[in-house]
């Protein structure tokens, strides 16, 4: 099938779990509008569906997670003068996109199976964990094309490294070693890449040995608390952590400890 005619992202559904594969690898995963509206239905679904707990996010193939945004794609609509941007995709297709569902309270795994590039870099910064083949590399290039991370790039890499190492990687577009990167502490995993499926899996395992409303208001508390002072966190007030504390799944926890037995989790 010719590569106009075919979806540019795979989305499957197994168990508890949804895998999203950007699948363009002939061109390293690089990412054109058609594949951002087909992301937005995707993370629309995802987001909907109760029996989904979990998602994997990774590209085709074992060279390249996505080297970003198509740059063939660019310059037409340089030609055409539709290419002026900033930041955000509001008004695009795709809008909005993983970068600015800042509402998304369901965990999402970055699987990074090669480059991380410009936007494909700054789509594994928007994720909550990143596991990392060893061969894989990070970069944000755009000040080498004359353009800015503006999917977010800037504002979450100086927020989840130290602000002159990432001021540094930013205006220079060099790139991270996934070494290099987890031990700064932007991966939570390097392993070698035929251990890369099996690692991510464990990873998936152990989130849904977890009471999904649980994972989902750690995560909205984690980032709605990160600029508030101690005690404004305090008594701030959180959607899902109201939810969880209203939950069956509160009380299943400890009544499963007690009986000595794995607990029941429904989300409910």
């Amino acid at each position: 099938m010719a590569e106009e005619e075919r979806s540019r992202v795979r989305y499957e559904k197994r168990g508890r779990v949804a895998h999203i594969t950007l699948d363009r690898p002939e061109v390293l995963n690089a990412m054109d509008l058609r594949m951002h509206a087909e992301l937005a239905e995707i993370w629309d679904d995802f987001d909907a569906d109760d029996d989904i707990w979990v998602g994997v996010l990774t590209g085709s193939g074992e060279k390249s997670f996505s080297v970003g945004q198509d740059l063939k794609e660019l310059v037409q609509r340089i030609e055409n003068g539709q290419a002026t941007s900033s930041f955000g995709s509001r008004g695009k297709p795709g809008w909005p996109r993983l970068t600015e569902r800042f509402d998304m309270a369901k965990p999402v795994i970055a699987k990074v199976n090669g480059l991380a590039l410009g936007g494909g870099f700054e789509l594994a910064l928007a994720c909550d964990i990143i596991i990392a083949a060893r061969h894989a590399e990070f970069a944000l290039t755009e000040a080498r094309l004359g353009l800015i991370a503006g999917a977010g790039g800037v504002f979450r890499l100086t927020r989840q490294l130290p602000y002159r190492v990432a001021l540094g990687h930013l205006m220079t577009g060099r790139r991270l070693s996934a070494e290099r990167a987890w031990e700064l502490g932007l991966v939570n995993e390097v392993v070698p890449k035929e251990q890369l499926d099996v690692c991510t899996a464990e990873w998936v395992a152990d989130i849904l040995a977890c009471a999904p409303l649980s994972v989902r208001a750690i995560k909205e508390v984690a980032a709605a608390s990160a600029s508030l002072p101690l005690d404004e966190a305090f008594n701030a007030r959180y959607a899902w952590e109201d939810r969880r504390m209203r939950s069956r799944d509160s009380e299943e926890g400890p009544r499963a400890f007690v009986e000595k037995r794995p607990p029941r989790w429904t989300g409910t």
